[in-house]
């Protein structure tokens, strides 16, 4: 539950992120820490989280572009478009988290965040974003 809970606070920083057009400073993620009391081990998941997807930003742009058939990056809901950027991220990048476990984690973070289609949503592009680099791991993942 600790990485979930990290990935819920990585969700919340780069939509906050998004939305005011921002970067991931030593100040901002300060600020946000001082309203939230968590363990060594939940900030730093998620600041690996947000570093790494703000680091990779444009690659894992073009991989949701090229899966996401009619949608461009901005039509998306934020919290969609955000959930999309830290799994591409995890897929991508953290050799060390299994892909479906990536994607279902984004699964069930959409569904909570999000609208009633985000869960499906999601899924939908990471199976295909996984399929495109090689990385479905255990077929594809139903909601």
């Amino acid at each position: 539950m600790k990485r979930r809970k990290a990935r819920e606070f990585a969700l919340q920083i780069l939509f906050q992120l998004d939305i005011r057009k921002d970067k991931p400073t030593a100040t901002i993620l300060k600020r946000f820490w001082a309203e939230h009391d968590v363990d060594e081990e939940v900030q730093a998941f998620t600041e690996e989280i947000i570093k790494g997807t703000y680091k990779h930003l444009v690659p894992i742009n073009e991989k949701i572009h090229a899966c996401a058939k009619n949608w461009s990056i901005d039509r998306m809901a934020a919290v969609d478009r955000n959930v999309l950027r830290m799994a591409v991220y995890e897929i991508l990048y953290r050799i060390d988290i299994p892909t479906s476990v990536t994607i279902n984690e984004a699964i069930e973070i959409a569904k909570k965040f999000g609208t009633d289609d985000s869960g499906s949503f999601v899924n939908g592009i990471l199976d295909s974003v996984a399929r495109m680099v090689g990385k479905l791991d255990e077929g594809k993942i139903e909601d």
